[in-house]
């Protein structure tokens, strides 16, 4: 069921028909906000296409970082498990029960 969201960004009120948590727009709006907030602090842009596009450009690098770690970081994922993989194949059920000890060496 779709809702009427009332919100502010960039001093201009909004009204968004979504199926969305209401809070869930306010925090988008929010954040938004505060993203254009971080532009305009540093720089003396006062149109406000200008404002938008910059918090923009920031929200879209971060965005692609994001995703580029994201990634990396599946990449890691597949090369572990390959490594453990290639560890169950070496080491037989009994080494991982926990003997304790490292195949092929004594106990005392």
């Amino acid at each position: 069921m779709k809702h009427a969201v009332q919100v502010t960004v960039l001093g201009q009120q909004y009204t968004v028909k979504t199926a969305a948590d209401p809070c869930e727009v306010r925090k988008v709006a929010a954040f938004v906000n505060e993203r254009v907030a971080e532009v305009t602090l540093g720089n003396k842009v006062v149109d406000t296409l200008n404002i938008a596009v910059l918090a923009l450009m920031n929200l879209a690098g971060a965005h692609l970082r994001m995703q580029e770690e994201m990634a990396e970081d599946q990449g890691m994922q597949g090369r572990l498990e390959g490594l453990i993989r290639r560890l169950d194949d070496v080491c037989p059920e009994s080494c991982s029960a926990g003997s304790g000890s490292p195949p092929g060496s004594e106990e005392s």
